[in-house]
């Protein structure tokens, strides 16, 4: 005779008996392990129950919504929004300035910045200066049209260009007047 309760698989497995009383389900326990034999599909731990489902294929959640198939967009049902699956875009939803050129306008402040230091190299601030006040005017042009936003750099460029060559003619009157040889005998 084998040990064990009379009845009773040796091997410790009760057989399955529908009119047991089952003991009550408790909703917060772990779920049972996969019987022998069984591996859980893809995506799920060890001892996790099985949906059927082969490998290679998400298990279906049956309160969330039908998954499409491969290539074709989820369809939402009576017309509603679907929360799912939207595609996502870098600053969605958040108007955006359409076209802005903002060359012209650092260009503008870069050669007029540049200017005020250069009329020191041989006189190259006047002309560095002057490409600083065209582009820091055009810059204005576009930033009054809409089509730019940076209307602080092409001012900047103005002013810092303006000076540029109103330093640079100065300092060419001074040193035409200084290399000019005045009498000093009458």
């Amino acid at each position: 005779m084998q040990p064990g309760n009379p009845g009773q698989d040796p091997y410790g497995q009760q057989p399955n008996d529908p009119t047991a009383p089952q003991p009550p389900h408790d909703p917060y326990a772990p779920p049972p392990a996969a019987p022998y034999g069984q591996q859980p599909t893809s995506g799920q731990p060890y001892g996790q129950p099985t949906s059927g489902q082969p490998y290679g294929q998400p298990p279906q959640d049956p309160y969330g919504a039908p998954q499409a198939p491969y290539g074709q967009q989820p369809q939402a049902p009576y017309g509603q929004q679907q929360p799912y699956g939207a595609p996502t875009y870098p600053n969605a939803g958040y108007p955006q300035a359409q076209g802005q050129n903002n060359t012209l306008g650092l260009v503008s402040m870069i050669l007029g910045i540049a200017s005020i230091p250069l009329i020191c190299c041989l006189y190259l601030g006047i002309p560095v200066g002057i490409a600083g006040v065209v582009t820091g005017y055009l810059a204005k042009q576009k930033v009054a049209q809409g089509q730019a936003s940076n209307a602080g750099q092409a001012k900047a460029g103005l002013i810092c260009g303006a000076v540029g060559v109103g330093l640079g003619i100065l300092l060419l009157i001074v040193g035409i007047v200084g290399n000019v040889n005045l009498p000093t005998e009458p």
